[in-house]
């Protein structure tokens, strides 16, 4: 049985790196599909609501099996979503296009908390180092969809690479479906001391910040994952060293920050590494902003990858601590949150370069958002320290 839940884990995370390339691979992608299809900075932006309306109703979807606490089953049926949204992302017809993103979106909002919450059950101890450890695998996977998609795509088309993309999805997605190792917590055997306030969740003040803060967090990271290959192609010179695109980067060090975060989680407690993030991320977008070549685009990316690594585990982590382990079944508020920063970022970032006539107008949504964060925190933080002196008292 060690062995069977050891390879049931692995294959998890291997499940979560495929799911890394899917997410972001709608930035790397939207270029070819501008062009193939002539689109607009505001036209090529409505791929982004596609994807994350998809991701949304996934969402929803996954909060069905969460009653049941059968996350296994709602990461099987995500990760066929995907393969078929990826598959559909082959075609040449934009409608066919478009709908394949908002398939993919449902299997990435069922398959991304539904693994989340699999790990964080499976590592009560350690939870904020074991998402830390899961999404370091999302990242790889980040890292990999740009040259994957630059090495097997034309400038016509992506066939070859969702048919490449779509092979191993579904020989880890069955796999997990004959794997029966896993034995979730049912809801009926919680602890009566917890279960009964995790009831009340939503009605809690803090509950509602914290998806706040995952709302605009979230919609940072898609923004810059979605737009920053676009944004790469409107500055003057090229790359460090060939291959080493700002994307490239960006997910490169966005992934050393998640290896370095549960060696600094030793040292640092969650709230002081959310600032320590969120102030690197705030630093690292100044240069993105001010950047007048690539190269200098290069080095804002790296800063800010390296911040942004560590800050969605750990709000995870967050929240699942703030409300005990029946929080687990009552998060897709918190995701749906997610979600919709998602959307609501991508989409506005191209709606302003299309009414200013300039990409680097639409990126300053990026650093705003980065800025309520910075006040956000300070605010939860606050509060934090509030209640220890409660309960001191």
């Amino acid at each position: 049985m060690p062995n069977r839940r050891g390879f049931f884990r692995l294959n998890l995370h291997f499940l979560f790196f495929l799911s890394g390339i899917v997410t972001v691979l709608i930035g790397q992608v939207l270029p070819i599909f501008a062009r193939q299809f002539s689109l607009s900075d505001l036209q090529v932006s409505w791929f982004f609501p596609s994807q994350f309306a998809g991701s949304l109703v996934g969402t929803f979807f996954t909060s069905r099996f969460a009653r049941r606490n059968d996350y296994r089953m709602a990461t099987i049926v995500g990760g066929f979503a995907m393969i078929a949204g990826v598959l559909l992302m082959n075609f040449g017809a934009f409608p066919i296009v478009i709908t394949g993103f908002f398939i993919n979106g449902i299997g990435i909002g069922m398959t991304l908390p539904s693994i989340n919450m699999i790990v964080l059950e499976m590592s009560p101890e350690r939870t904020a180092s074991s998402l830390s450890i899961l999404n370091f695998c999302w990242g790889v996977g980040a890292i990999v969809c740009k040259p994957f998609v630059d090495l097997w795509s034309t400038t016509d088309g992506i066939g070859l690479t969702t048919i490449l993309l779509a092979i191993p999805m579904a020989i880890s997605t069955v796999l997990l479906l004959l794997d029966r190792s896993y034995k979730p917590l049912l809801p009926e055997l919680s602890d009566p001391e917890t279960s009964g306030p995790s009831i009340a969740i939503w009605r809690q003040p803090i509950a509602w910040l914290i998806a706040l803060f995952n709302l605009i967090h979230v919609g940072f990271e898609s923004g810059m994952g979605g737009w920053l290959t676009t944004y790469t192609g409107r500055l003057d010179g090229g790359p460090i060293f060939p291959l080493a695109s700002p994307t490239l980067l960006y997910f490169v060090f966005f992934v050393a920050g998640r290896g370095v975060a549960p060696i600094l989680f030793r040292f640092l407690s969650e709230g002081k590494m959310l600032m320590f993030g969120l102030q690197t991320i705030l630093a690292g977008m100044v240069v993105v902003i001010v950047a007048d070549s690539v190269l200098v685009l290069s080095f804002g990316s790296v800063i800010a990858g390296f911040g942004t690594s560590w800050v969605f585990p750990t709000n995870v982590s967050r929240f699942s601590n703030e409300f005990g382990p029946e929080a687990n079944r009552r998060s897709a508020p918190f995701f749906i949150a997610g979600t919709l920063g998602a959307a609501i970022s991508t989409w506005l970032i191209g709606f302003i370069s299309e009414i200013s006539g300039n990409l680097r107008s639409g990126m300053y949504v990026l650093l705003i958002s980065v800025t309520l964060l910075i006040v956000l925190q300070i605010g939860l933080g606050l509060r934090a320290r509030s209640v220890v002196k409660i309960e001191r008292a």
